[in-house]
């Protein structure tokens, strides 16, 4: 990250701004990672599949469920501005904040489609009620099976690969 974007963070972290004062365009990395004006923002309160993980369908076969939950997002900001209000600085240096497009709230939108989940050990059940409604409905990973983003995560840290960490069985090191 280079120096800039680290004073940027951090002068918006410690300044208190509110959503408008941060606003723009945003490339997504990830299922719950933006970058907007080259600063890389994780979405507060919620946790969506990696990159490399794989869930199974409906039909039982393994499908790149952390690329679907990107390329659904990708989909969803439509080039349209995002309003990002921060919240603090993850250990890895990215900004942590609760991000809307057009007045609705992003992570709120991932965890009713089932493209991610309510991550309540930060979020205090902020999105509970929308991953209920989610399951209820077989939306995205309700629809089959998949591993908790932060066990596959914690795998791959293990030795784990993607298509034996993404098995419920192997998930838990």
């Amino acid at each position: 990250m280079s120096r800039i974007s680290a004073a940027l963070i951090v002068a918006i972290v410690s300044s208190g701004a509110l959503a408008d004062d941060f606003v723009g365009q945003a490339s997504v990395i990830d299922g719950d990672t933006l970058e907007v004006h080259g600063v890389r923002i994780r979405l507060w309160g919620i946790d969506a599949p990696e990159s490399s993980q794989l869930c199974r369908g409906e039909d039982s076969l393994q499908y790149r469920c952390g690329t679907q939950a990107a390329n659904e997002l990708d989909a969803f900001i439509a080039r349209r501005p995002v309003n990002c209000s921060p919240v603090s600085l993850d250990p890895y240096g990215r900004m942590v904040a609760t991000c809307s497009v057009a007045g609705r709230d992003i992570g709120d939108w991932l965890v009713r489609g089932g493209l991610a989940l309510d991550w309540r050990q930060y979020s205090k059940g902020r999105y509970h009620e929308g991953q209920r409604e989610a399951e209820r409905n077989g939306q995205g990973l309700w629809k089959g099976s998949y591993v908790e983003p932060w066990l596959y995560r914690a795998c791959m840290r293990a030795g784990g690969k993607p298509s034996a960490c993404s098995d419920d069985a192997n998930a838990h090191p």
